[in-house]
Formats: C-alpha cells, sequence, structure tokens
C-alpha cells in the first residue's frame, strides 16, 4: 500500500504511477522526484528563455556590461525562487510552501525594518544601472564633492578624487540629490571672466579674447567663442568669454582653460592692458590723547 501523499490534495502523477507498481513510500518518493523535475525543468527553462531576453533587452538599451552582471544575477535568483515555488506546487508540498511563505514574509518584514538603508542602496543603485545619470569614467560633482567614477555596484559608487582619494559612496546619497555630470555630452561650455581696467580699450580686449580662444587647438570653432561685457565692478570692467571643448574631460578641462587664460594675460600684458585688483584709499585724522612724559613735535 502506497504511503500518504505529503499533501492531503493527493498525489503527484508519479507517486500513483509507483504506487501501481508497488513501489514502497510510493507517495513520498513520487513526490520527491516531481519535486526535482519541475525544478530542475522550470530553472532551466528559465536560463533558455528568460535570462537571454534580458540580455538582449539591455543590450537594446546599451547598458554597460558592469551594469548587466548584477541585474543578471538578480534574475537569476528570481528564476531559482519560481523554480522552488512551482516544484513545490506541483510535488504536492502545498502546505510545506505555504508555511515556508509564510516564514519568508515575515522574516523579509524583519530583515526590511532591520536593514532599510540598505535597501534603499539597492534600490537607487537599480535605478543608477537604468536612468544611467552617469557611467564608469565620468567625472561627476554633488555635495561639495567631485571626482571620477572608478565603479558602480548594487549598493555603493566609488568615486576617485583628484586628490587620488577614492570616495565610497552610498548610491541614496547620489539618487537622492541632484548630480552634475559636465561630460555626459559631447561637448563643455566654459566661462571665463575677465576683468580689465576702465581706462582700457574694451574692443580691443575683446578682439584679443577671441584671437586667443581660436587659435587654441583645444578649443571649437562652432560654436564659436564669445564675450560679452558683463560686470562694471568697483574697480573692473567684467569681459566674460563662453567657448566649447569636444569630447571633455576633467583633464582637457583643466589643461585647456588654463593654456587660454594664460595666453590671454600674456596678449594683455603685450597691449599694455591691465587687470586690475581692488585698491582701498583711507583717509581722516586720528587723535591721540596726550600722555604723560611724552612730548608732541610741532610742525
Amino acid at each position: 500500500m502506497a504511503a500518504p501523499s505529503p499533501d492531503a490534495g493527493g498525489l503527484p502523477p508519479i507517486a500513483d504511477l509507483l504506487a501501481d507498481l508497488g513501489v514502497p513510500y510510493a507517495g513520498a518518493l513520487g513526490s520527491a522526484i516531481t519535486f526535482a523535475l519541475v525544478f530542475v525543468i522550470v530553472f532551466v527553462l528559465g536560463r533558455l528563455t528568460v535570462l537571454p531576453l534580458l540580455n538582449r533587452l539591455l543590450s537594446a538599451r546599451n547598458v554597460d556590461r558592469h551594469a548587466r552582471v548584477p541585474l543578471m544575477k538578480l534574475t537569476t535568483f528570481v528564476v531559482v525562487f519560481a523554480a522552488l515555488g512551482i516544484a513545490f506546487g506541483l510535488a504536492g508540498f502545498g502546505n510545506i510552501l505555504t508555511s515556508l511563505a509564510t516564514i519568508a514574509a515575515a522574516a523579509t518584514l524583519a530583515i526590511g525594518f532591520a536593514m532599510q538603508d540598505v535597501i534603499a542602496n539597492f534600490v537607487a543603485g537599480i535605478f543608477i544601472f537604468t536612468d544611467r545619470p552617469f557611467r564608469i569614467g565620468d567625472w561627476i560633482e554633488w555635495d561639495n564633492n567631485e571626482g571620477v567614477v572608478e565603479d558602480i555596484s548594487l549598493r555603493v559608487t566609488r568615486v576617485k578624487t583628484f586628490d587620488n582619494e577614492l570616495l565610497t559612496v552610498p548610491n541614496s546619497v547620489l539618487t537622492s540629490g541632484v548630480i552634475k555630470n559636465p561630460v555626459a555630452e559631447d561637448k563643455l561650455r566654459l566661462q571665463f571672466l575677465f576683468g580689465i581696467g576702465y581706462d582700457d580699450d574694451i574692443e580691443q580686449a575683446t578682439d584679443i579674447i577671441v584671437e586667443e580662444a581660436e587659435n587654441h587647438d583645444g578649443i571649437m570653432d562652432d560654436p564659436a567663442p564669445t564675450v560679452r561685457l558683463t560686470e562694471l565692478g568697483d574697480s573692473y570692467v567684467g569681459l566674460k568669454s563662453r567657448i566649447w571643448i569636444d569630447d571633455p574631460s576633467r583633464s582637457d578641462f583643466v589643461k585647456t582653460r588654463g593654456e587660454y587664460v594664460t595666453a590671454v594675460k600674456n596678449r594683455f600684458d603685450e597691449a599694455g592692458i591691465d587687470i586690475p585688483y581692488p585698491q582701498r584709499e583711507l583717509s581722516g585724522e586720528l587723535e591721540l590723547p596726550a600722555v604723560e612724559g611724552v612730548e608732541v613735535a610741532d610742525d
């Protein structure tokens, strides 16, 4: 006589077949075989269908390879979990599956409260992978920090500063605030304010600023460099130069701006154009009280 089914709902077909053949413990053995077969079949089908489909979807969205790896691992975990659930159900372990689901729900709730920050960083990491506000190698700025992205994981992003310091930044910090990515596009506009004296020739200074921009190989001709008078300070007239550089990076930005400003300064010196600095004149009288034993000389 066959052993009773693990679930009161009935024996799986393999258990019925074993029972007809007179195999001892047909119910338990049939359920175990059914569980193993269903799990393997569902898992293999998931890996052959779901994972390739997800990979094609990520490729179509041009998701970087470093971002695909954790997403593929997460999908594999989901496939395993689905295979376990289906295998438990078809093997007749419905009661066990219900108990496991209840325990898992309680454990998930407890873990959720204890790991809110970790979960928040995990979710933020998924948003970084899908929205792609920056990539590895990008120069980013946030909350008075800046650096080049070295690595992106589902929990943290590692950024190397220009002082060669490595910052490990929780992903939730990067997704909850404003991130500036100067190298996200194929060109970058730079601005610099040149101050000249009120007695200097504005047109001559403007021509020098534009000429030096046109002479620099790292500055684009289209869009063309422009100069506008933007400030009338206490001691200077402000001419703001706007230039564009192609395929920007942090090193290109610093080098190009430095060379450009140096060239303009040298041309200003040759043309006799001053770059004034604030000066203040103090006037008035200072009275000192008479001190015993000190004689005040007459003028």
